[in-house]
């Protein structure tokens, strides 16, 4: 087993913190999508579809962001803590690439 795999196997709170952010910035682009392919559609059955889709989510992205904050990944009204974590990860994932 490769020592980047090794180091990972002990770092389970740091995957799951790394796992959960990469879902909620692909919820959030998938939001984006979806409300971009509503104003692009004409068919209005299509755009029923699509909002309900939107609709799903928005729920998904409201319950990984809960997740996180209770985790205490996630800091949306506080920058400063927020820009710690996110710190604190990136130095961990530096650390990681280089070995």
């Amino acid at each position: 087993m490769n020592t980047l795999l090794k180091k990972l196997m002990g770092m389970g709170g740091l995957t799951d913190h790394v796992i959960a952010a990469d879902f909620l910035v692909s919820s959030k682009a998938g939001i984006r999508n979806l409300a971009f392919a509503i104003t692009e559609t004409t068919t209005p059955e299509l755009k029923e579809v699509l909002r309900e889709e939107l609709r799903n989510a928005v729920n998904t992205h409201e319950i990984i962001s809960n997740y996180m904050i209770t985790k205490g990944i996630y800091h949306p009204s506080d920058i400063k803590e927020q820009l710690n974590v996110d710190y604190q990860i990136t130095e961990t994932a530096l650390n990681l690439a280089k070995d």
